[in-house]
């Protein structure tokens, strides 16, 4: 495997970070957007060795009391920790936690006005007071979603069963904005894995070990393909999801998500509200 890569894309104003199966876009404003890259590069050029280093802990089920040497998987550890009570491992935060990391250190020179770190849709956010940012989201007739400098919210993330990631359940996508990119990312695997109709004849699945030998995931079945719903049965499994999605609302965890399922929708929270529009957006 090659190592780190970074490119500036053409026009020089986003950065494109590499390694194995991490693939970042980063952009950023202000006068020291040069500095802010340069560190985001070094940092990165360690960050999947030291997951590697403890991929077995990170692929085992959450537990409260475990530590992690790594700020990634310190990271991914306390974003999956609040939802251990049903089966979740750290590796459902660990492209949001490294979105974070590489954030952290892109503006710790306190010199940019707004930033972000895309890792395949799951994004972390950096706003300075009167800034703004705007994500595309791809779920049909969704729009985009407006986050602003004094929304409590600087994570986004996205799941279900047809991404780059196994599920358990079978949402088509489940959007979230939450504190924090892998707080935003657990809540996103959890609520898509809750997306479901359990036993239907119509959904297809397959141990996830035998998709990829080394799943954390072992051998639950994960969903590989979803036929015909009913309208009612789609409702079910939105509902199934958007009860999941409400609880963690309640409970702080996440500002608001978005659920879809063969074109039908449910939006859980007000907060940032997803419009209709058009333009330059980071696309979630």
């Amino acid at each position: 495997m090659a190592g780190p890569q970074a490119t500036l894309l053409p026009g020089g104003k986003r950065l494109h970070l590499h390694h194995g199966p991490i693939d970042l876009i980063i952009e950023a404003w202000g006068e020291g957007r040069n500095k802010a890259y340069r560190r985001a590069i070094g940092r990165f050029e360690t960050v999947l060795e030291e997951l590697v280093g403890e991929l077995p802990l990170l692929r085992a089920a959450a537990h409260r009391e475990r530590r992690f040497e790594g700020p990634v998987a310190r990271r991914m550890q306390r974003a999956v920790t609040p939802l251990a009570a049903t089966f979740i491992t750290p590796m459902a935060a660990v492209a949001g936690a490294v979105a974070d990391e590489i954030l952290a250190h892109l503006t710790k020179g306190g010199e940019l006005g707004k930033a972000y770190v895309n890792n395949g849709g799951d994004i972390a956010f950096h706003l300075v007071p009167g800034q703004h940012i705007e994500a595309a989201i791809a779920a049909s007739g969704a729009g985009r979603i407006t986050i602003r400098a004094g929304d409590p919210f600087r994570g986004m993330a996205t799941s279900g069963w047809r991404g780059r990631s196994h599920s358990l359940g079978i949402a088509d996508q489940v959007s979230v904005i939450a504190a924090n990119a892998a707080t935003a990312d657990a809540a996103a695997t959890r609520i898509a894995n809750a997306v479901d109709l359990p036993g239907h004849g119509a959904i297809a699945r397959t141990p996830a070990t035998e998709l990829s030998p080394d799943s954390d995931l072992g051998d639950r079945l994960v969903t590989t393909a979803v036929g015909p719903l009913s309208v009612n049965e789609t409702a079910e499994a939105l509902r199934r999801g958007a009860g999941t999605a409400r609880r963690l609302l309640e409970d702080g965890r996440i500002g608001g998500a978005l659920l879809t399922l063969n074109a039908q929708t449910r939006q859980i929270g007000a907060a940032a509200p997803i419009t209709e529009d058009t333009g330059e957006l980071i696309h979630a």
